[in-house]
């Protein structure tokens, strides 16, 4: 019996800059479906670029990326937008809209595919998921960070996506809005890649972290695996503790600066 094709594959992927420098060393790595994978790395690791790389926003310069089994490079735009959402960092397109306008919108790669009753269900679906329901009718400038941020989870959402990326999605959150959102992007049961900057954020959200450093995979495993202290060490030069939760007694990691 023949294994299930990956959600994501990278075959030698890398990328090379106009100027020459290599910015991404070959990548041979995949993703199943359902996967949660954290992205990490220090600033300028190439996180940022590897994502552009997942979603064809920039064309690897060798090596080839897959999503489910398409190659990237020879999918028209239209089917990879009804397979491939992408979380940026900050998204000010549409802050006058009304949320649930806004959230339609991700149904634009699917129009003329389904009927008008359908968009509506599936829009009130991906609001319903993010608990976007009471802000359907508010303008997105009006929301806090948090608000906003699962307004634009809706959004992505509503395009039924089969890869959700995410570009430091929990930037300029608060703690409690970090939490909230990952969680609830873990339970939503889709193949997931994440670039986060928090280290401790990592733990309770990944299946599997990708490291990078230089522009070369270093890492890719469980968390307690690819987080190991030696790696922490050398990739962040920060210190890696366990500590036992005195209520339920799971493992709290934290990381603090290594002593000079």
């Amino acid at each position: 019996m023949s294994l299930p094709t990956p959600v994501l594959q990278l075959e030698g992927a890398a990328f090379r800059a106009a100027d020459g420098c290599d910015l991404l060393a070959p990548i041979d790595a995949s993703v199943s479906l359902g996967e949660c994978v954290a992205l990490v790395g220090p600033n300028g690791a190439g996180k940022s670029t590897l994502l552009k790389l997942l979603c064809a926003r920039l064309a690897p310069t060798a090596g080839r990326v897959r999503v489910q089994g398409h190659d990237l490079s020879g999918w028209p735009a239209p089917e990879r937008a009804r397979h491939i959402a992408v979380l940026a960092q900050a998204d000010t397109v549409g802050l006058g809209l009304r949320v649930r306008d806004y959230v339609a919108m991700g149904r634009l790669p699917h129009q003329h595919r389904v009927g008008r009753h359908e968009h509506a269900r599936l829009v009130d679906a991906a609001l319903h998921t993010c608990r976007t329901d009471a802000l359907a009718a508010r303008r997105l400038a009006t929301l806090s960070g948090g608000e906003r941020q699962r307004a634009h989870l809706a959004r992505a959402l509503a395009q039924e996506p089969a890869l959700l990326l995410l570009d430091e999605p929990t930037n300029h959150l608060d703690l409690s809005a970090r939490a909230d959102l990952l969680a609830l992007v873990r339970g939503l049961g889709i193949t997931v890649v994440a670039a986060l900057h928090e280290l401790g954020l990592v733990p309770s959200f990944a299946d599997r972290v990708w490291m990078l450093q230089a522009g070369r995979l270093v890492a890719d495993g469980p968390p307690g695996e690819a987080l190991s202290a030696q790696r922490v060490s050398d990739v962040f030069g920060m210190e890696l503790v366990h500590t036992r939760h005195p209520r339920h007694g799971g493992t709290l990691w934290s990381f603090e600066r290594e002593a000079a």
